[in-house]
C-alpha cells in the first residue's frame, strides 16, 4: 500500500486532490491510504483515511507527522498572497520557516533510515517567483525577482526544495501553479481571488467586485488542471528534471476583458451585467508586479497540459460546481 500525505489537506485544492485519489488513485495506483494535515477541515469534505488537525508553525506536529514516513507527500499549504503582504511576520513564518523546518525533519528521518526513505515530493510553489521587467512571454530561465512577500518565500521555498532533491533526501518537484481559477466557495485573502468572484458570484446570481482594469492579463488554470498537475508531478522520474526542480506549469494567458468576454459568450450580458468595477489601489499594486504570459517548453515536454482557452476554463467551473 502506498501512503500519501497532504499538507494543506483541507483547502479547496487539497480537497480536490484528496476527492481524485479516492476515486482514481494516483497515475494508476489505487492501492493508497490518503492523510490529510491542516488546521481546519470542510464539514463533508474529502474521503481520508486519517485527518491529522494541526498548524504548519508547530515544529512539534510537523516532526510527529513526518516519523510516520509517508510514501508520497503534497505539500500545499501557505498563506496566501494578499495575506502575506499584508502580515509580514506571519507570510515568512509559514511559507519561509515552516519549510525550512519541514526540509530539516524530512532529512532527519532520511538519516535516521540510513538513506533507505525517500519519498516523492511535490512542492506546490507560485507564478509569483517572477517579477519586472518582463518579457512578452516568460521563459524558463528568467530570473526570479518576486516583488511581493509572497514571492519572495515561494522564491526561499523553492531552493529548499531544490536542495532536498540535489541531496537525494526527496524525489523532489516544486511546481508553480498559474492562478487557479475558477475556485468555488467564498473569496479568500488573495490578492488574486478577484480572477475567480468575476465569474464565480455572477453564475450564481451574485454580484462581483473588480477591483483593476480590465487591461489586466494574467495567467490562469482550472483547479482540475491543477490537480492533474500534482499528480503527474508524483509520478516524475527526477532524472527528467536536471538541476533545476522547478517547473513553471502550462496555463491560460488573457486579459480581464476576455474573461468577462468569455463569462458573456457562456451566460449572457445580463451575468455580466454583475460585475462592478471598484478600483483598489493595493490590489492594483501587487498585481502590477506580477507575470502576465509564459513559454513553459520544460513541462510540455514533460507532458503537462492546461486548458487552451478561458472558455474552457469557466466550463469546468460550471461541470464540476454547478452542475454537481
Amino acid at each position: 500500500m502506498k501512503r500519501v500525505l497532504i499538507i494543506g489537506g483541507g483547502g479547496m485544492i487539497g480537497q480536490k486532490l484528496a476527492h481524485h485519489l479516492s476515486a482514481r488513485g494516483l497515475n494508476g495506483d489505487t492501492d493508497i491510504e490518503v492523510t490529510l494535515f491542516d488546521m481546519v477541515f470542510p464539514k463533508g469534505g474529502a474521503p481520508a483515511a486519517n485527518r491529522i488537525t494541526g498548524h504548519l508553525a508547530d515544529t512539534d506536529a510537523v516532526g510527529q507527522l513526518l516519523e510516520a514516513r509517508y510514501d508520497v507527500i503534497f505539500h500545499l499549504a501557505a498563506v496566501v498572497s494578499g495575506e502575506a503582504e499584508a502580515n509580514f511576520q506571519i507570510g515568512w513564518e509559514v511559507n519561509g520557516e515552516a519549510v525550512i523546518h519541514f526540509g530539516r525533519k524530512l532529512e532527519e528521518e532520511h538519516r535516521k533510515s540510513k538513506g533507505a526513505y525517500v519519498p516523492s515530493l511535490v512542492f506546490t510553489s507560485s507564478i509569483a517567483v517572477f517579477g519586472p521587467p518582463f518579457p512578452d512571454k516568460i521563459p524558463d530561465n528568467q530570473p526570479l525577482t518576486p516583488q511581493t512577500s509572497y514571492g519572495a518565500q515561494k522564491v526561499c521555498a523553492e531552493m529548499i526544495v531544490n536542495d532536498m532533491g540535489r541531496r537525494g533526501i526527496a524525489r523532489a518537484v516544486a511546481i508553480r501553479l498559474p492562478t487557479v481559477v475558477v475556485r468555488p466557495g467564498r473569496p479568500n485573502m488573495a490578492a488574486s481571488s478577484f480572477f475567480s468572484g468575476i465569474i464565480r458570484e455572477p453564475l450564481n446570481g451574485q454580484e462581483a467586485i473588480l477591483p483593476v482594469s480590465d487591461d489586466v492579463r494574467h495567467w490562469h488554470a482550472s483547479p482540475r488542471a491543477a490537480v492533474r498537475f500534482l499528480c503527474q508531478a508524483a509520478g516524475l522520474d527526477p532524472a527528467l528534471l536536471g538541476d533545476n526542480r522547478a517547473l513553471t506549469m502550462p496555463g491560460v494567458s488573457c486579459t480581464v476583458a476576455e474573461q468577462i468576454e468569455a463569462l458573456r459568450n457562456l451566460a449572457g450580458d445580463k451575468t455580466v451585467a454583475l460585475i462592478k468595477r471598484e478600483p483598489n489601489e493595493t490590489i492594483q499594486r501587487i498585481v502590477a508586479g506580477w507575470p502576465r504570459n509564459f513559454d513553459p517548453q520544460r513541462a510540455k515536454a514533460l507532458g503537462f497540459e492546461a486548458e487552451t482557452n478561458f472558455d474552457e476554463i469557466i466550463r469546468v467551473y460550471i461541470e464540476d460546481e454547478l452542475d454537481r
